[in-house]
């Protein structure tokens, strides 16, 4: 395997763990969103929103460790590329159409992390396409 696509396992596993974890805190205490990334309208915010929030984050935390895992199940690499492509669309429309953000370290961090992985996803197809695929061992 190309060390390109050792990186971006090493990337999507530690994207994922973070997803994770901001998952699990959406469940525990919503205020976070309210104080780091709804700060232009925190009153918009609430538990049933919070749980939501941190459902989508669980889903999309699961869908990069997997195509961690399996990095050349194609299908699943396109749908990871889309959890990021969700994530940018919906930051950038909280942002400059529903003004529920504001541009802090609490947005901007969700909008790097999304757009460099996607561009990171676009660059690795190249290397997907040139490694062959390993093959199942049969029974």
């Amino acid at each position: 395997m190309s060390r390109f696509l050792n990186v971006l396992r090493s990337w999507l596993v530690l994207v994922s763990i973070l997803a994770l974890a901001n998952g699990l805190q959406s469940f525990r205490d919503y205020s976070f969103l309210q104080e780091k990334l709804y700060t232009s309208k925190p009153d918009l915010v609430n538990g049933l929103h919070a749980r939501t929030f941190g459902i989508w984050l669980l889903l999309s935390s699961v869908t990069r460790c997997l195509c961690a895992i399996d990095i050349h199940n194609k299908k699943l690499y396109y749908i990871t590329i889309w959890t990021f492509i969700l994530a940018l669309g919906h930051f950038l429309s909280e942002l400059l159409i529903y003004g529920t953000v504001a541009a802090t370290i609490g947005v901007l961090s969700p909008l790097i992390v999304a757009s460099s992985s996607i561009l990171a996803m676009l660059a690795g197809l190249q290397y997907l396409e040139m490694e062959p695929v390993p093959r199942q061992k049969r029974n």
